[in-house]
């Protein structure tokens, strides 16, 4: 990997990095917890006599490593998510050769991927549990989690134009990376939490190394379109994809939201209890779980469920995006299960 100081007059990689994040926008809190998480990890460096452009996947995996125990999971997560995202834009601008923490991440997702902890619920088992699923926001909700396994943040941040249908009940004005898809959602790696996407601040970010296409089957087109029928007009332009038909009638759904939502109906097949872990409660993340565990045991394909996690770099995902139609779309079709 190339020196993050090729000569005396480069500009520290640090301060390249959250000078160009301010000309993209970020607010200040934003790159405050980038400088907090990009400065501890260099000062962990230098204490090993590395800079920032000399670190290989292992150096970046041991300081993921040593956090452990000091923070929370989700913490964990984050700095590793940081780290990711300054080491893949400073090798876009020519800063450096190559991201230590691509490698770091795959093997971060796989100990979650495999986790066996986690309750045990078969396809038939799911396929009661969503037949007590009556109103049409919560079974287009839920079915959209099991259907393609994304995360409850990226759900939220869905509007009318990410979505492709052949028939729809509203006018979707899909999105030109839609076009000439067959049904099927687009989900942007873009959204951050806090930050103006698309003409609305954001309550969510999207975790996604790379913005995924995924496919919508008939059986969850037909619940969405059961959705539209009814979906009330949205608070704003923006034309959110899901809104609440409660108490905040009309605005955008938000993670909690949708917690609430899944926890209510997990309750009320036991499947959730206060004072549980996740090893048991039924959560939104659960259903992400769900989709990973048994699509790729139908597929036996890794590469197509990655894809569709949007846990691949850019060199897979342009692979597959080249050969969507038959690759993606023909392997999730023929394998996903379903629910109704």
């Amino acid at each position: 990997m190339s020196s993050d100081t090729a000569d005396k007059d480069s500009q520290p990689a640090i301060e390249y990095f959250l000078e160009d994040i301010t000309y993209q926008g970020k607010k200040p809190r934003t790159r405050d917890a980038y400088r907090r998480v990009l400065t501890d990890f260099e000062s962990y460096l230098d204490s090993r006599g590395l800079s920032l452009g000399e670190a290989n996947h292992r150096d970046c995996m041991a300081y993921i490593h040593g956090l452990r125990g000091s923070v929370a999971e989700s913490t964990v997560a984050t700095y590793a998510s940081y780290l990711h995202r300054f080491y893949e834009y400073m090798v876009q601008v020519g800063r450096f050769d190559d991201n230590p923490m691509s490698l770091v991440l795959e093997e971060i997702d796989e100990s979650i991927n495999t986790d066996p902890a986690r309750r045990d619920i078969s396809i038939i088992e799911m396929r009661d549990f969503f037949g007590t699923i009556d109103h049409p926001l919560d079974a287009a909700v839920i079915g959209t989690l099991l259907k393609t396994g994304i995360r409850a943040g990226e759900l939220c941040n869905l509007d009318l134009r990410d979505l492709t249908l052949d028939t729809s009940p509203v006018a979707l004005n899909s999105r030109a990376n839609l076009d000439g898809r067959a049904p099927s959602f687009y989900v942007d790696s873009e959204p951050t939490q806090g930050e103006v996407y698309n003409g609305q601040e954001r309550t969510a970010s999207s975790k996604r190394k790379r913005a995924t296409t995924i496919p919508v089957d008939d059986e969850l087109a037909y619940l969405i379109r059961r959705w539209l029928a009814i979906r009330p007009d949205g608070r704003t332009e923006t034309r959110p994809l899901f809104v609440s038909t409660a108490g905040e009638w009309g605005k955008r759904l938000t993670p909690d939201m949708v917690h609430h939502m899944v926890e209510s109906h997990a309750r009320d097949a036991g499947w959730y209890s206060d004072g549980g872990g996740p090893e048991e409660n039924v959560t939104p993340h659960y259903f992400r779980h769900f989709f990973t565990t048994h699509l790729r045991d139908r597929t036996g394909d890794r590469g197509v469920v990655k894809y569709l996690r949007g846990d691949v770099a850019q060199d897979v995902i342009d692979t597959y995006t080249h050969d969507w139609g038959s690759r993606v779309r023909g392997v999730y079709k023929e394998n996903i299960y379903n629910i109704l």
